[in-house]
Protein backbone atom coordinates (compact mmCIF):
# COMPACT_ATOMS: atom_id res chain seq x y z
CA UNK A 1 0.00 0.00 0.00
CA UNK A 2 3.06 2.45 1.36
CA UNK A 3 4.70 1.96 -2.27
CA UNK A 4 1.56 2.58 -4.63
CA UNK A 5 0.57 5.09 -2.60
CA UNK A 6 3.87 7.05 -3.08
CA UNK A 7 4.62 5.92 -6.71
CA UNK A 8 1.14 5.73 -8.38
CA UNK A 9 -1.08 7.68 -6.03
CA UNK A 10 -3.69 7.75 -8.88
CA UNK A 11 -4.69 3.87 -8.76
CA UNK A 12 -3.91 4.39 -4.65
CA UNK A 13 -6.96 6.51 -4.11
CA UNK A 14 -8.56 4.18 -6.42
CA UNK A 15 -8.03 1.18 -4.30
CA UNK A 16 -9.76 3.11 -1.89
CA UNK A 17 -13.47 2.50 -3.25
CA UNK A 18 -12.30 -1.05 -3.75
CA UNK A 19 -14.61 -4.21 -1.29
CA UNK A 20 -12.03 -4.31 1.61
CA UNK A 21 -11.49 -7.95 0.71
CA UNK A 22 -10.11 -7.37 -2.14
CA UNK A 23 -7.80 -3.98 -1.91
CA UNK A 24 -4.67 -6.10 -0.76
CA UNK A 25 -4.94 -7.80 -4.15
CA UNK A 26 -5.12 -4.69 -5.85
CA UNK A 27 -2.26 -3.32 -4.00
CA UNK A 28 -0.09 -6.26 -5.11
CA UNK A 29 -0.98 -5.63 -8.97
CA UNK A 30 -0.49 -1.91 -8.96
CA UNK A 31 2.60 -2.62 -6.45
CA UNK A 32 3.69 -5.05 -9.31
CA UNK A 33 2.70 -2.41 -12.19
CA UNK A 34 5.09 0.08 -10.34
CA UNK A 35 7.87 -2.23 -9.84
CA UNK A 36 8.46 -3.11 -13.45
CA UNK A 37 8.14 0.70 -14.74
CA UNK A 38 10.96 1.64 -12.34
CA UNK A 39 13.31 -1.09 -13.82
CA UNK A 40 14.40 1.54 -16.81
CA UNK A 41 15.87 3.79 -13.46
CA UNK A 42 17.08 1.21 -11.83
CA UNK A 43 19.66 -0.28 -14.28
CA UNK A 44 22.50 1.17 -16.29
CA UNK A 45 21.80 -1.13 -19.77
CA UNK A 46 19.16 -2.83 -20.67
CA UNK A 47 20.70 -6.23 -20.74
CA UNK A 48 20.11 -5.99 -16.97
CA UNK A 49 16.45 -5.12 -17.02
CA UNK A 50 16.10 -7.84 -19.46
CA UNK A 51 17.11 -10.32 -16.61
CA UNK A 52 14.91 -8.42 -14.27
CA UNK A 53 11.75 -8.82 -16.29
CA UNK A 54 12.78 -12.19 -17.22
CA UNK A 55 12.90 -13.34 -13.37
CA UNK A 56 9.59 -12.01 -12.92
CA UNK A 57 8.22 -14.21 -15.61
CA UNK A 58 10.20 -17.00 -13.97
CA UNK A 59 8.39 -16.51 -10.52
CA UNK A 60 4.92 -15.98 -12.00
CA UNK A 61 5.41 -19.44 -14.57
CA UNK A 62 5.83 -21.44 -11.38
CA UNK A 63 2.65 -20.28 -9.60
CA UNK A 64 4.22 -21.36 -6.48
CA UNK A 65 3.92 -18.66 -3.34
CA UNK A 66 7.07 -19.77 -2.16
CA UNK A 67 9.12 -18.84 -5.37
CA UNK A 68 8.86 -14.97 -4.67
CA UNK A 69 10.04 -15.44 -1.18
CA UNK A 70 12.19 -12.94 -0.05
CA UNK A 71 10.35 -10.26 -2.08
CA UNK A 72 7.04 -9.09 -0.61
CA UNK A 73 6.03 -7.37 -4.06
CA UNK A 74 6.39 -10.71 -5.72
CA UNK A 75 4.83 -12.41 -3.09
CA UNK A 76 1.73 -10.76 -2.75
CA UNK A 77 1.00 -10.85 -6.24
CA UNK A 78 1.38 -14.79 -6.58
CA UNK A 79 -1.32 -14.50 -3.73
CA UNK A 80 -3.26 -12.69 -5.70
CA UNK A 81 -2.85 -14.52 -8.74
CA UNK A 82 -3.91 -17.90 -6.69
CA UNK A 83 -6.90 -16.38 -5.06
CA UNK A 84 -8.45 -15.24 -7.90
CA UNK A 85 -7.06 -16.75 -11.02
CA UNK A 86 -5.56 -14.20 -12.63
CA UNK A 87 -4.34 -15.59 -16.14
CA UNK A 88 -0.79 -15.80 -16.01
CA UNK A 89 -0.97 -15.33 -19.69
CA UNK A 90 -1.89 -11.53 -19.60
CA UNK A 91 1.46 -10.89 -16.81
CA UNK A 92 3.93 -12.51 -19.14
CA UNK A 93 2.31 -10.26 -22.68
CA UNK A 94 2.75 -7.43 -19.75
CA UNK A 95 6.28 -8.07 -19.24
CA UNK A 96 7.13 -8.71 -22.76
CA UNK A 97 5.78 -4.94 -23.79
CA UNK A 98 7.78 -3.72 -21.33
CA UNK A 99 10.80 -4.75 -23.10
CA UNK A 100 10.28 -1.41 -25.08
CA UNK A 101 10.90 1.35 -21.70
CA UNK A 102 14.40 -0.40 -21.53
CA UNK A 103 15.57 0.91 -25.00
CA UNK A 104 15.61 3.89 -26.91
CA UNK A 105 13.93 2.33 -30.35
CA UNK A 106 10.67 5.30 -31.61
CA UNK A 107 7.37 4.38 -31.39
CA UNK A 108 7.14 2.50 -35.11
CA UNK A 109 3.30 3.71 -35.55
CA UNK A 110 -0.17 3.67 -33.91
CA UNK A 111 -0.51 0.49 -34.55
CA UNK A 112 2.26 -0.45 -32.10
CA UNK A 113 1.21 1.95 -29.53
CA UNK A 114 -2.12 0.43 -28.78
CA UNK A 115 -0.61 -2.35 -28.45
CA UNK A 116 1.49 -1.67 -25.95
CA UNK A 117 -1.02 0.37 -23.84
CA UNK A 118 -3.15 -2.77 -24.47
CA UNK A 119 -1.06 -5.15 -22.94
CA UNK A 120 0.15 -2.72 -20.08
CA UNK A 121 -2.64 -0.22 -18.62
CA UNK A 122 -5.35 -2.18 -20.42
CA UNK A 123 -4.36 -5.43 -18.74
CA UNK A 124 -4.34 -3.99 -15.98
CA UNK A 125 -7.46 -3.05 -16.04
CA UNK A 126 -8.90 -6.13 -17.01
CA UNK A 127 -6.55 -7.82 -14.41
CA UNK A 128 -8.30 -5.42 -11.22
CA UNK A 129 -11.37 -6.28 -12.60
CA UNK A 130 -11.03 -10.10 -12.75
CA UNK A 131 -10.49 -9.26 -8.75
CA UNK A 132 -13.55 -7.47 -7.95
CA UNK A 133 -15.92 -9.37 -10.22
CA UNK A 134 -14.65 -12.08 -12.18
CA UNK A 135 -18.24 -12.63 -13.78
CA UNK A 136 -18.61 -8.92 -14.83
CA UNK A 137 -15.17 -8.11 -15.92
CA UNK A 138 -15.57 -10.82 -18.90
CA UNK A 139 -18.33 -8.73 -20.34
CA UNK A 140 -16.48 -5.56 -20.27
CA UNK A 141 -12.81 -6.64 -21.96
CA UNK A 142 -13.46 -4.00 -24.78
CA UNK A 143 -13.95 -1.69 -22.36
CA UNK A 144 -10.82 -1.76 -20.94
CA UNK A 145 -9.11 -1.63 -23.64
CA UNK A 146 -10.44 1.64 -25.03
CA UNK A 147 -9.92 2.87 -20.92
CA UNK A 148 -6.58 1.30 -20.74
CA UNK A 149 -5.14 3.32 -23.91
CA UNK A 150 -6.61 6.58 -22.93
CA UNK A 151 -5.04 5.94 -19.47
CA UNK A 152 -1.57 5.26 -21.16
CA UNK A 153 -1.56 8.03 -23.54
CA UNK A 154 -2.13 10.42 -20.78
CA UNK A 155 -0.05 9.09 -18.76
CA UNK A 156 2.84 8.92 -21.90
CA UNK A 157 2.27 12.85 -22.29
CA UNK A 158 2.48 13.37 -18.62
CA UNK A 159 5.97 11.92 -18.37
CA UNK A 160 7.43 13.17 -21.65
CA UNK A 161 9.95 15.44 -19.99
CA UNK A 162 11.27 12.20 -18.53
CA UNK A 163 11.24 10.47 -21.95
CA UNK A 164 13.07 13.73 -23.43
CA UNK A 165 15.86 13.40 -20.90
CA UNK A 166 16.22 9.91 -21.66
CA UNK A 167 16.27 10.15 -25.46
CA UNK A 168 13.10 7.61 -25.37
CA UNK A 169 10.24 8.65 -27.98
CA UNK A 170 6.61 7.05 -27.29
CA UNK A 171 4.49 9.14 -29.56
CA UNK A 172 4.28 7.23 -33.13
CA UNK A 173 6.61 7.20 -36.47
CA UNK A 174 3.77 7.72 -38.76
CA UNK A 175 2.24 10.36 -36.34
CA UNK A 176 5.22 12.34 -36.16
CA UNK A 177 5.55 11.70 -40.02
CA UNK A 178 1.93 13.00 -40.50
CA UNK A 179 3.06 16.42 -39.04
CA UNK A 180 6.24 16.89 -40.73
CA UNK A 181 8.71 15.96 -38.41
CA UNK A 182 10.84 12.63 -37.03
CA UNK A 183 11.46 11.28 -33.39
CA UNK A 184 14.89 12.53 -33.65
CA UNK A 185 13.67 16.21 -34.26
CA UNK A 186 10.92 16.09 -31.84
CA UNK A 187 13.15 14.94 -29.04
CA UNK A 188 15.79 17.71 -29.82
CA UNK A 189 13.08 20.53 -30.46
CA UNK A 190 10.22 20.33 -28.28
CA UNK A 191 9.32 23.83 -28.98
CA UNK A 192 9.50 23.32 -32.25
CA UNK A 193 5.35 23.59 -34.61
CA UNK A 194 5.73 19.86 -35.51
CA UNK A 195 6.62 19.24 -32.07
CA UNK A 196 3.30 20.81 -30.68
CA UNK A 197 1.26 19.11 -33.31
CA UNK A 198 2.60 16.43 -32.62
CA UNK A 199 2.18 16.23 -29.17
CA UNK A 200 -2.14 17.55 -30.28
CA UNK A 201 -2.54 14.58 -32.41
CA UNK A 202 -1.51 12.60 -29.23
CA UNK A 203 -3.83 14.27 -27.19
CA UNK A 204 -6.57 13.59 -30.33
CA UNK A 205 -5.85 9.89 -30.00
CA UNK A 206 -6.05 9.89 -26.19
CA UNK A 207 -9.44 11.58 -26.53
CA UNK A 208 -10.29 9.57 -29.59
CA UNK A 209 -10.19 5.87 -27.25
CA UNK A 210 -11.86 7.83 -24.64
CA UNK A 211 -14.40 8.58 -26.08
CA UNK A 212 -15.10 4.67 -27.36
CA UNK A 213 -15.13 4.30 -23.77
CA UNK A 214 -17.32 6.73 -22.84
CA UNK A 215 -20.07 6.11 -25.53
CA UNK A 216 -20.50 2.67 -23.16
CA UNK A 217 -19.89 2.92 -19.57
CA UNK A 218 -23.07 3.13 -19.33
CA UNK A 219 -23.19 -0.52 -19.14
CA UNK A 220 -20.00 -0.59 -16.48
CA UNK A 221 -21.46 -2.40 -13.44
CA UNK A 222 -21.12 -0.81 -9.76
CA UNK A 223 -18.50 -3.44 -8.52
CA UNK A 224 -15.94 -2.91 -11.49
CA UNK A 225 -15.89 0.76 -11.16
CA UNK A 226 -12.74 0.60 -8.59
CA UNK A 227 -11.23 -0.76 -11.41
CA UNK A 228 -11.79 1.96 -14.33
CA UNK A 229 -11.54 5.19 -11.38
CA UNK A 230 -8.27 6.22 -12.77
CA UNK A 231 -9.15 6.74 -16.24
CA UNK A 232 -11.84 9.41 -14.29
CA UNK A 233 -8.56 11.90 -14.57
CA UNK A 234 -7.63 10.86 -18.07
CA UNK A 235 -9.60 13.69 -19.65
CA UNK A 236 -7.95 16.88 -17.22
CA UNK A 237 -4.59 15.05 -17.93
CA UNK A 238 -5.17 15.17 -21.90
CA UNK A 239 -6.78 19.21 -21.56
CA UNK A 240 -3.77 19.88 -19.69
CA UNK A 241 -0.93 17.93 -21.78
CA UNK A 242 -3.10 19.97 -24.70
CA UNK A 243 -1.65 23.33 -22.50
CA UNK A 244 1.77 22.43 -21.71
CA UNK A 245 0.80 21.88 -18.20
CA UNK A 246 0.45 18.79 -15.78
CA UNK A 247 0.00 20.28 -12.55
CA UNK A 248 -3.74 18.86 -11.12
CA UNK A 249 -4.26 19.68 -7.66
CA UNK A 250 -5.18 16.72 -4.89
CA UNK A 251 -8.33 18.17 -4.49
CA UNK A 252 -9.13 18.23 -8.11
CA UNK A 253 -8.13 14.48 -8.24
CA UNK A 254 -10.10 13.20 -5.02
CA UNK A 255 -13.46 14.97 -6.29
CA UNK A 256 -13.32 14.00 -10.07
CA UNK A 257 -12.39 10.34 -8.75
CA UNK A 258 -15.85 10.58 -6.01
CA UNK A 259 -17.90 11.60 -8.69
CA UNK A 260 -17.00 9.02 -10.91
CA UNK A 261 -17.30 6.51 -7.77
CA UNK A 262 -20.44 7.44 -7.10
CA UNK A 263 -22.12 8.45 -10.44
CA UNK A 264 -20.03 6.05 -13.30
CA UNK A 265 -19.35 8.14 -16.08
Amino acid sequence: MELVRGTDHDRYLSVLYAPDDRREALFALYAFNAEIAAIRDRVSEPMPGEIRLQWWRDVLATGNKDAGAGHPIATSLLAAVEAHRLPLAAFDNYLEARIFDLYDDPMPSRTDLEGYCGETTSALIQLAALILDPDEATKHAELAGHAGCAQAIAGLLRLLPIHRGRGQCYLPRDILSAVGTTPEDFLAEPESQSSRQAVQAMVALGREHLAAFQRKAGSLPPSLRPAFLPLSLTAAYLDRAERGKDCMSLLRKHFLMLRAASRGW
